[in-house]
């Protein structure tokens, strides 16, 4: 695929913003207000990450201000300007003018004066508001993951090339990469802790999402939109949702990614089996390969009664490592990180801020399109029940949701995610599902 960055050409080593390594880019504009160290954003999305985000930027240290919001409903978008009124007061100046509703209310913020720019819209709106930021010329920060299928991937690869040549911040929602405890534990593996890398396994095990009633004014956009982790072409399922942190740690920590997977998955409890309020899968076991034939085995499961566990470990030719406890038992001896271990979400916006302080940038959207690539390689494997090659799904994946720049709250939502006659929704089989489609 021309002009997009290979499986291969992966640094080894992480986004180093909390390390300060690697910040060396000086921004060709300023990176707040002429004459002022005021970073102004805007909020793009104003659900629990959007509110999360923007709470973690007044408290990174930073001369902040909130000065626009949108959403595609007008009462989160108005709870969300409430709520932060009332906890930072003066760092919050969203007047009626500045507050943005719809599906495209996106493209009416980027017309703001803002600095930065929070994309924390389910997945599959990501990419045409990505690319509009960019091209806007907005520093960004976008929650992960970055898309639900390899359309919307491939669209953000070249935007991130383009932010590139804009010399534009962007920050992905990743924070593992921003946490002094998986420095120094993913440093130590590269520098041969426990020798080669031949096998890794991560876990997103947990008991259940959210769920919101339809009410009877709500279109069916509008009733997905509102449940969007319970739609493939939204969310991307569990797998892409939630199970990218540990896949993303996977790949991190071996330096490449897979070129193939196989996979399985179905649906045992979601919604106590009902197929008219939910499509997507509640657990998933994948065995990706990598080019020198070690492997990365995942599970991402929501089952309540089962196992929970979050976690990632590495097995060597000279040790083993809990990479997500920031322990290693190798032949040099054990170690285990004695530092202050920190919390992601709060270190992602304290280095992002600092950096845009300082004139500095770091782009992790080149990791960020790629590992969402490695989780939606993965669901296509389980759905399927095939072995998926990289290569090909990434140039020839079906697309989840066609024309969706047009779509407004009216539209009716993509044909793989409207409901029969039954008011079921189409649910993947494996062994019938195409994902080249």
């Amino acid at each position: 695929m021309e002009n997009h960055p290979s499986r291969r050409n992966f640094l080894k080593t992480s986004t180093a913003a909390a390390a300060g390594a690697t910040l060396t880019s000086t921004i060709a504009r300023t990176a707040h207000a002429q004459g002022s160290d005021e970073i102004k954003f805007a909020l793009i999305g104003c659900g629990g990450r959007g509110n999360g985000a923007s709470v973690n930027i007044f408290k990174s240290g930073g001369n902040t201000k909130l000065v626009a919001v949108a959403d595609a409903f007008d009462g989160k978008a108005s709870a969300t300007i409430n709520s932060l009124s009332k906890r930072y007061k003066d760092k919050v100046d969203v007047p009626a003018d500045r507050k943005f509703v719809g599906l495209d209310a996106y493209k009416k913020l980027l017309e703001v004066d803002a600095d930065l720019v929070i994309i924390a819209t389910p997945p599959g709106f990501k990419p045409q508001q990505f690319e509009a930021a960019v091209k806007a010329g907005k520093h960004i920060f976008m929650e992960k993951p970055v898309a639900s299928d390899a359309t919307g991937v491939r669209r953000v690869l070249a935007s991130v090339e383009e932010s590139k040549k804009k010399n534009l911040m962007v920050g992905i929602g990743l924070q593992r990469r921003h946490e002094a405890q998986y420095l120094e534990t993913i440093g130590r593996i590269h520098d041969g802790a426990i020798g080669d890398v031949i096998a890794t396994r991560v876990y997103w095990n947990g008991g259940g999402i959210w769920y919101r009633n339809r009410t009877e004014e709500q279109t069916e956009m509008a009733f997905q939109c509102n449940n969007w982790y319970h739609f493939n072409w939204l969310s991307g399922d569990q797998i892409c949702e939630q199970h990218i942190h540990n896949l993303d740690v996977g790949c991190w920590l071996k330096g490449e990614y897979p070129v193939e997977c196989n996979g399985m998955g179905g649906r045992e409890q979601r919604m106590d089996g009902d197929p008219t309020k939910s499509q997507i899968f509640d657990h998933t076991f994948c065995e990706y390969t990598f080019a020198d034939g070690t492997k990365m085995f995942s599970q991402g499961r929501h089952l309540k009664g089962s196992w929970t566990h979050v976690a990632e470990y590495a097995h060597g030719t000279k040790g083993t490592a809990d990479v997500s406890g920031s322990q290693i038992s190798g032949e040099g001896g054990d170690w285990k990180f004695s530092g202050e271990r920190q919390q992601g979400h709060q270190q992602e916006q304290n280095d992002l801020i600092a950096a845009l302080g300082r004139g500095e940038i770091y782009n992790e959207g080149e990791y960020g399109a790629l590992s969402t690539f490695t989780a939606i390689l993965g669901r296509e494997a389980c759905y399927s029940g095939k072995v998926i090659k990289w290569d090909d799904l990434l140039n020839k994946g079906r697309e989840l949701a066609p024309g969706i720049d047009d779509y407004t709250i009216d539209t009716p939502p993509p044909e793989s995610a409207l409901p029969g006659p039954d008011g079921k929704y189409p649910i993947p089989v494996p062994g019938q599902y195409d994902p080249f489609a």
